[in-house]
């Protein structure tokens, strides 16, 4: 292993070349495609979609699903917290318009229990559903294993 570093030594130029793929190869492994699943005709899912990449910078990759009520049993959405749009992100389920920041907090704490977060239905002022300067109160909520509790509250 020590040859390998003093002939890495030796040509800086290989070793900024390999150092190079190992830095791709680690933000490839990092940007796996988040998975979004919306109905063909509903345009807020765009908008959506375009907060989270923005906010989150990783692209958001869209299926069209005429069966939206299929893939949020496939992924054990409570009906109750339903919207349009179902994206799967680290095996996390993200229901409606749910903000970018709430999602990044769950990637980075990753609680015990949680299969996901919801925005039950689809309240002006979150991210795709802007209206002007409308907003009004509302709240994420993580569900799973251990039952369903406010995550985060917004305006």
């Amino acid at each position: 292993m020590f040859n390998h570093i003093r002939k890495l030594k030796k040509n800086p130029l290989l070793a900024s070349v390999l150092f190079g793929l190992l830095a791709a190869c680690t933000s490839a492994a990092q940007a796996a495609p988040l998975v979004m699943f919306r109905d063909p005709g509903c345009g807020c899912c765009e908008k959506w979609a375009e907060h989270i990449e923005t906010n989150m910078k990783q692209d958001v990759e869209t299926r069209n699903s005429l069966n939206m009520s299929a893939v949020k049993d496939a992924n054990a959405v409570p009906e109750t917290l339903r919207s349009c749009h179902t994206m799967i992100v680290e095996g996390y389920v993200i229901e409606g318009h749910v903000p970018a920041d709430a999602i990044a907090k769950l990637l980075r704490e990753k609680p015990t229990g949680v299969k996901g977060l919801a925005v039950a239905g689809m309240p002006v002022g979150s991210p795709g559903m802007e209206y002007q300067n409308q907003t009004q109160p509302y709240q994420v909520i993580a569900f799973g294993d251990s039952g369903q509790r406010v995550f985060a509250s917004y305006n």
